[in-house]
This record gives C-alpha cells, structure tokens and sequence, in this order.
C-alpha cells in the first residue's frame, strides 16, 4: 500500500520491473509531436462547448496510479458537471471486480451526471488526448495498460500487479481487443500479457488499429444508449393503486 505519494509500493515484481525500452520514448515524443495540433483544435473547441454547456474548467486532473505504482495526476477533457459524485463509480467499479461481468461504462445506461454530448466524447476517447501532456512529462506512454484510481488500486491481488510494471498509456492491447465486452479478469491478463511482450512492432501495431476501434465502440455505445432510452419510454405506468396519495392532499 501507499504511504506517501509518488512511494512506489513494496511488492517484488515492482521492484524488480525493469525500465522501459528507449524506442518505446522515441515513439512517444513522435507521435506527440504529430498529434499536439488535434489537441490544440480539440482544447478550443471545448472551452466554447463549456462556455456553452457547463461552465467551468476545460480540463480535468485526477489522480491516478502508473508505472511501479506511482501516483500522478492524468489531463483529461472535463465531461462531467462540476462537483459530480464519484461514489457511485467506485461502487460500480467494485462490483466490476467482485462479478467479473464486462466492463461496461456507466455511459451506455445514460450517466446522468455527464454533460450533453459528453458520451461521443468518451467513447471516441478524445476526452484523454490531453494525456499527451502526460506523456510528454514522461508520466505515461502512448501504448500501455490504463492507469487506475488509487481506490481501486487496492483492490487489485499481488499477481495482478504486474500490470503496473510498464508505463501506462493511452491506449492499449486490452483496449483494442474487446474492451467493454471483456471482464475485468480479462483486462488483467491483456494488461501483463502486454507488460511481457512489449515491442515495437506490437506498438505500431496497437495504434493502428486504434483509430477503426474507436470508431466500432462509438457506435456500439450509441445503439445501446438508444435501446436504453426505448426501454425508459415503453416501461409501462405505475398501476394507479401504488400510487400513493399524501394524506394531506387527500383530506382536502
């Protein structure tokens, strides 16, 4: 566990994990340097989408834990209201673990505390481009497992840490194989598969087919967004004798 941040945690295989490989920072600040105008167009855009929709902040830091387990705090584009709850996330996300059933994201059910239009967003994944901050500080890789909270973090068994033994990034060999149709146990083992056999081939090849994945998940969470929404709309009416009627309003 942690005592402090940026205390990288005791565990033998953190310890004995090795540095990653120099063409994986190479790769790195190439396809950051290629990508910083999307990010800059992106950042525009959203601060007029903000101004619009939900005032506040463009962007969003979080804490969350990397290579060797080290806690830093991630960029990401704020798709939520300001102040919104994250209590049921971490319910969710234990459930997750505890139910190994798919890892789907609250979205597709309609999180109501998303702000509109923040579902394209996250499924798009252009919500994390201003993770490239983070890879550019050296904090995280273009190619890597996700980087976890804190909480969650803690709930991981000994042998599933091996995932933290490689930076984290942006996407990755779990997120281009199923992603929400896998389990967490699933995830996990993607994760240290990576970790394992990491190289540039594999890199180039992850980032490559990125892009139609992306394109594949958007439209798999707007189909369920409106079987959702159908659903919501032809649940039948409360019977009238559940109603329950004050009885003050009905002594009047």
């Amino acid at each position: 566990m942690y005592s402090s941040n940026n205390k990288a945690p005791e565990d033998a295989v953190l310890k004995n994990a090795p540095p990653g490989p120099s063409w994986k920072r190479c790769l790195d600040l190439v396809v950051c340097l290629a990508v910083m105008p999307l990010l800059a167009l992106c950042t525009l855009a959203m601060a007029l989408v903000m101004k619009l929709v939900s005032p506040g902040p463009v962007f969003f830091r979080q804490e969350r834990v990397g290579y060797m387990g080290r806690r830093f705090k991630i960029f990401k584009f704020r798709t939520m209201k300001v102040g919104a709850d994250t209590v049921g996330h971490q319910a969710y996300f234990k459930e997750l673990v505890g139910t190994n059933a798919p890892m789907q994201k609250l979205d597709a059910k309609g999180d109501k505390r998303l702000i509109p239009g923040a579902w394209l967003l996250r499924a798009s994944g252009l919500d994390e481009l201003p993770q490239l901050i983070n890879v550019l500080r050296g904090e995280m890789s273009i190619v890597g497992p996700r980087p976890c909270l804190p909480a969650e973090y803690d709930l991981y068994l000994p042998w599933q840490r091996e995932r933290f033994t490689t930076m984290p990034g942006l996407t990755g060999l779990w997120q281009v194989s199923g992603k929400n149709r896998t389990t967490f146990d699933e995830m996990i083992r993607l994760d240290i598969r990576y970790a394992r056999e990491k190289s540039l081939g594999l890199d180039v090849w992850i980032m490559s087919v990125t892009v139609p994945v992306l394109i594949a998940q958007v439209y798999e969470t707007r189909i369920r967004r409106l079987s959702h929404e159908q659903l919501q709309q032809t649940r039948p009416p409360m019977p009238i004798a559940q109603i329950r009627i004050p009885e003050s309003a009905a002594n009047r």
